[in-house]
């Protein structure tokens, strides 16, 4: 397994807890990216850059961001859902659009779709131009 980004990169982008580790975070992106983008034409700087920001969006899962806080009465609001997704976060959606070749996108779709996969058919053949219909039968 050759791990690909740092957690000191990770944390240029994203505000780390002093005392966290994200090293468990960049185990399950490693493996995520090195299963699912396997694009040929992905250099090491693009899979860098993917498996960091998918490194972000799981830490993000895991330690909610706060989105609003209040003085009087207090309180504090945090972005976070419980669901499955990619885009489930601004990391995640990040890494999605880096994965240019749309494996993460699919990955994120099938997952929402409860691990179901779409299939298609494509017709081959003559056109409907060349098919002649004789009424008589």
């Amino acid at each position: 397994m050759t791990i690909r980004t740092t957690s000191a990169a990770i944390g240029l982008i994203i505000e780390v807890e002093e005392d966290d580790s994200l090293t468990s975070f960049i185990e399950v992106a490693n493996n995520v990216v090195t299963k699912h983008c396997v694009d040929e034409d992905y250099t090491v700087a693009d899979l860098e850059l993917i498996e960091r920001w998918l490194s972000a969006h799981f830490y993000c899962m895991f330690r909610a961001r706060t989105e609003s806080e209040k003085a009087g009465s207090v309180g504090e609001k945090f972005q976070t859902k419980v669901d499955l997704g990619f885009d489930l976060s601004h990391y995640g959606s990040m890494a999605m659009r880096l994965a240019w070749g749309g494996e993460l996108s699919a990955l994120n779709e099938m997952a929402k779709r409860g691990g179901k996969t779409t299939v298609g058919i494509t017709a081959l053949g003559t056109d409907n131009d060349d098919i002649t219909i004789d009424p008589t039968g």
